[in-house]
């Protein structure tokens, strides 16, 4: 079984067929689908999904792209949405947050607002996170360092192997996804080659980040198999052993997925 620790199937490019994508990857042999919210407007949207499709799962949190539209009470909003998830064998962790120094625009403080709002509660509810780190990747894991956060991904990872190291010293795991299967990637394809496996986790963060072979298409979780093997091929690892290791490793980072079968 392999794990999609990322994948924002409720996005509106899977309008059309999101049952029949879901379906495919679990033909695929994807068993468990992780769903993160972007925000307030989602949060009922990717819960649903997560309970209609076979094996999904989802997390709750205010995406750093969308602070524009946030309002501070969200944060309030998002500590009762989480208190009556507690009890869901689906919900599992805190996410997507994070910070983004990517994207032109966006409000640096406004954006670190939101973020310690959220680790606070991860904090307080003893909860895993799912973090963007697009160039913060120093920012991210000081905020994890001061609010004692141990658990939890950072999501698509693409720093140095020094901030890698300070990741996995943290508690967290690494996601990699489509972008190791580019040849020219040649520092994402180092880190996934060389990382210590036990911090590696695999995702698509579909629709985005398509594999080589899908290059500017839509991605899908139906693609976790071939990143994995594109990861298995960088470790000089079967598929079986690539699938088994990814599975522990993504439970060991959000460890509620072991709450209810796949």
């Amino acid at each position: 079984m392999w794990i999609d620790t990322h994948c924002h199937l409720d996005a509106s490019e899977f309008d059309a067929d999101r049952d029949d994508v879901a379906a495919a990857a679990r033909r695929a042999g994807v068993g468990r689908i992780v769903i993160p919210a972007i925000g307030r407007e989602n949060f009922a949207t990717v819960r649903e999904l997560a309970h209609r499709i076979d094996g999904g799962a989802y997390a709750l949190g205010i995406h750093p792209l969308f602070t524009p539209s946030a309002q501070e009470g969200d944060l309030d909003l998002l500590r009762l949405e989480i208190k009556a998830s507690l009890d869901d064998p689906r919900f599992v962790g805190i996410g997507e947050i994070g910070l983004d120094y990517f994207v032109a625009g966006l409000d640096d403080a406004r954006q670190q607002f939101f973020y310690d709002g959220q680790l606070q509660l991860a904090r307080q509810f003893g909860l895993p996170v799912i973090c963007h780190v697009r160039k913060s990747q120093d920012k991210v894991i000081a905020g994890l360092r001061r609010h004692q956060i141990h658990t939890g991904i950072a999501h698509a990872f693409n720093g140095s192997f020094q901030q890698a190291q300070a990741y996995i010293d943290q508690g967290l795991h690494l996601g990699f996804g489509g972008n190791l299967t580019f040849e020219r990637a040649r520092q994402i394809r180092r880190l996934a080659e060389q990382l210590p496996f036990d911090a590696l986790v695999v995702e698509t963060d579909a629709p985005d980040i398509a594999p080589s072979w899908l290059y500017k298409q839509r991605n899908s979780p139906e693609q976790i198999p071939g990143i994995g093997a594109g990861l298995a091929q960088l470790r000089h690892l079967s598929a079986d052993e690539t699938a088994l290791g990814t599975t522990a490793n993504a439970l060991a980072a959000l460890p509620r997925l072991a709450l209810s079968s796949a």
